[in-house]
């Protein structure tokens, strides 16, 4: 007869002394949990074309053709990951006659992104030819 599996331990069995049920965020709520959105938020940042075209709106509003030129790209593709970013509620858009702008949506976007540039300049020289450095997740 097989062993059965052992049980994973529960708060009863924690001994340090320094977990309490009060002490802990809720995360839950109805229809997800925040660590879930904070991860799709994430994955939708983990791209590098996206990673640009953030890094070219975050201190003034361009229009698609301002940010294609910049980064050498199509207007289409440009307004293909825009698309998602907008859905992310990540970017918003304002209409000026017929053009369109885009911008951060809002200062927690311009704050994450500056930290993650910030940390990634702090990381240590590229271990690869190319000047790229793959994190291994």
């Amino acid at each position: 007869m097989p062993t059965p599996a052992p049980k994973p331990p529960s708060r009863a069995d924690c001994t340090c002394g320094t977990r309490s049920a009060a002490a802990e965020p809720a995360v839950d709520r109805p229809g997800g949990t925040l660590l879930e959105d904070a991860a799709d938020l994430f994955r939708v940042l983990g791209d590098t074309t996206r990673t640009r075209i953030l890094w070219a709106i975050a201190d003034e509003g361009r229009c698609v053709c301002d940010i294609a030129d910049r980064l050498a790209m199509t207007p289409s593709a440009i307004s293909h990951q825009l698309r998602i970013l907008k859905q992310a509620r990540i970017v918003r858009h304002r209409k000026v006659g017929r053009s369109v702008f885009y911008t951060l949506d809002d200062d927690h976007i311009r704050t994450l992104l500056r930290d993650a540039m910030e940390h990634a300049a702090e990381m240590a020289p590229p271990a690869r030819p190319g000047g790229r450095r793959r994190i291994r997740t």
